[in-house]
């Protein structure tokens, strides 16, 4: 009898790699997610494409890049014409279904409550569908830290109910083909967790990396607004969130209780976990996530287990959530859509050869639509190749880091003519994603920076280059405009 085709997708929110032990000790507890990377890979430089939610999960979950779906930014709502990785393999006969927290239908931050196309209905259950269960004074409490402080019950908290669904759907679904995602909100605030959760890390301090105490200079002035004046920067710094760190144990345990259960009624599945992006915990001076590609924002935990991958492994090349969508298919044996930006990485996952290093990317446009509070316009492109990081801060000054001399990124390579080649060969890489994704807000000040001495002239037409759409799962292929007639090629030079 052939084996079914299942994968689970588990990802949480506002978890930065370094909260899980299997990746640093710091003495936070996480010892589910430990046990799942002992079973399967750690992948130890993995990245969010841009260190927002929506943003983030657009990536995850649409196969493109935010700038690709109009998903740039909090609130914003994807674009008409993108179809999300559950429509896409539900097409194939494959049982899908999302369970958490969905974030990408452009309502507030809980959503609007409405399974969209491609998801189980049954289980659809997102942070909007929570907060309906509850009594008006319960969503009061819901949305408040010093709840902790009541002793409540797991049974409260949005994670435990989560779980409580995907348990479900793994009892009653074991035997079939399924694609399910678990996606929580928590350790994100405002942290609820039971005991022994809410207390646990009372008198604990997470450990201080040298960056907190970053001047900035020679920084883009964005930063140095959102981190505040250099005599508060300069302040001894503890970090203390017992909340924050309480509520990562407490997901974690979550977690685990879904992780057994799929070892339990589908072993033979696929089991990938990640979060969307981190938190600053004052590196830099800064706080929570924003307009920077800095490790503690940029960098989150990655681990795949099941089989065919090797127990207790680690891999250490560049790896970005838009390879996901496409490894998903190939995981399960399915066509790779054209449209995905990604790569399928499913093959080499499974084999014994070394994965090609190529640089990842990553991007801000801007954190939310509906309020202030985080800088507003920011767009940023930036490259990663395993060693050198460059970011390009379109309204400011760029920086690059070479991480290898540099980990805490506190000194700005830009103008270090000693690196130049290294940078421009990062510089030439981002142009070229630029180009190739259609992302709309390419064009010819992402090339002329002050640093960059060969730089072509400015031109109103820049590359002279056309790039068409080709999504032909779910649309006809678009027109020629001189024709009218179906393209024959997407990418071409205009007349």
């Amino acid at each position: 009898m052939t084996k079914p085709k299942q994968v689970v997708f588990i990802m949480t929110d506002t978890q930065r790699f370094d909260m899980l032990s299997c990746y640093r000790e710091t003495g936070l507890r996480t010892p589910c997610l430990d046990q799942l990377a002992a079973e399967g890979c750690r992948y130890d430089k993995a990245y969010t494409v841009q260190p927002v939610c929506q943003p983030a999960r657009a990536a995850l979950f649409f196969g493109q890049y935010p700038h690709e779906v109009n998903s740039w930014t909090n609130s914003a709502g994807v674009a008409e014409n993108a179809h999300s990785i559950g429509e896409r393999i539900e097409k194939h006969g494959i049982h899908t279904a999302y369970i958490g927290k969905w974030h990408l239908d452009g309502g507030d931050y809980f959503g609007l409550g409405k399974c969209p196309p491609g998801w189980d209905p049954a289980y659809w259950y997102d942070m909007k569908n929570y907060l309906d269960e509850l009594s008006p004074e319960d969503r009061l409490r819901s949305r408040r830290p010093e709840t902790n402080q009541e002793g409540i019950d797991a049974s409260f908290t949005f994670a435990h109910r989560c779980s409580d669904r995907a348990v479900n759907f793994l009892d009653k679904h074991s035997q079939e083909d399924f694609f399910l995602v678990v996606s929580y909100d928590e350790p994100h605030g405002p942290y609820l967790c039971p005991e022994p959760y809410a207390s646990m890390y009372e008198d604990y301090e997470f450990p201080v990396s040298d960056n907190v105490y970053d001047t900035l200079e020679h920084k883009p002035e964005h930063q140095k607004a959102w981190a505040g004046s250099p005599h508060q920067r300069s302040k001894p710094v503890k970090i203390k969130a017992p909340a924050f760190f309480g509520c990562n144990s407490f997901v974690d345990s979550e977690i685990g209780r879904v992780t057994a259960k799929v070892r339990e009624a589908a072993p033979d599945a696929l089991i990938i976990y990640t979060s969307d992006h981190g938190d600053f915990l004052s590196s830099h001076g800064l706080s929570g996530k924003g307009p920077a590609a800095y490790e503690e924002i940029t960098h989150i935990p990655l681990i795949i287990s099941g089989p065919g991958i090797h127990a207790g492994s680690a891999d250490a090349v560049p790896i970005s959530h838009i390879d996901m969508a496409p490894t998903i298919f190939g995981a399960l044996e399915l066509p790779v859509p054209a449209i995905f930006s990604g790569k399928n990485l499913w093959p080499a996952l499974t084999s014994d050869q070394p994965r090609q290093s190529e640089p990842i990317f990553i991007e801000f446009g801007r954190y939310e639509v509906d309020h202030d509070g985080f800088g507003g316009f920011q767009p940023l492109r930036a490259a990663y190749d395993g060693r050198y990081k460059l970011v390009i801060n379109l309204l400011w000054t760029d920086e690059l880091y070479d991480l290898e001399e540099d980990p805490g990124e506190c000194h700005n390579l830009i103008d270090d003519k000693r690196v130049a080649p290294i940078r421009d060969q990062l510089h030439d890489a981002i142009l070229d994603f630029m180009n190739q994704t259609r992302d709309p807000f390419r064009g010819y000040m992402w090339e002329r920076r002050s640093w960059r001495e060969d730089a072509r002239p400015a031109t109103w037409d820049y590359t002279l280059m056309t790039r068409q759409r080709e999504d032909e799962d779910f649309e006809p292929r678009q027109l020629d405009y001189d024709t009218g007639l179906p393209i024959t090629k997407a990418v071409r030079r205009k007349k």
